[in-house]
């Protein structure tokens, strides 16, 4: 049987998350875990949702993400793994929601409008 694919996005990223159990291993785009993300907070940011279960360590996390930066990339996992322990064990919901875990971000970057020179910024302004 294939294994289960959960989806996980935010901004332009998006995460496709595979849980198998096992040792605790992530591996992202076929490198290791500390090569992908450098950055601690970043790793930290990723495995939050196996801390706030108890769940750390017991399984195996295999990610394929593109798009956007790195802190998009990071949320998109940690949105993508929070979705994979949900279906594992519903029961999780109680510990996941109240830390937002399982809230997808809408927010994205505003279109740069014509007549300025960003989505919000305007050219600079003189009286006479």
């Amino acid at each position: 049987m294939a294994d289960q694919i959960y989806l996980g996005r935010r901004k332009t990223s998006v995460a496709r998350v595979i849980l198998k159990s096992g040792k605790g291993e992530v591996t992202v785009n076929s490198k290791k875990f500390e090569v992908a993300f450098p950055q601690l907070f970043y790793r930290q940011d990723i495995l939050n949702p196996f801390k706030v279960t108890g769940t750390e360590g017991t399984y195996d996390v295999k990610v394929n993400v593109n798009g956007g930066g790195t802190t998009g990339q990071a949320q998109a996992i940690r949105l993508g793994i929070a979705r994979a322990l949900l279906d594992i064990n519903p029961e999780f919901r109680t510990q996941l929601k109240p830390d937002g875990l399982l809230t997808r971000d809408p927010r994205m970057v505003e279109r740069k409008k014509y007549g300025r020179p960003k989505a919000r910024k305007r050219f600079q302004f003189s009286k006479r």
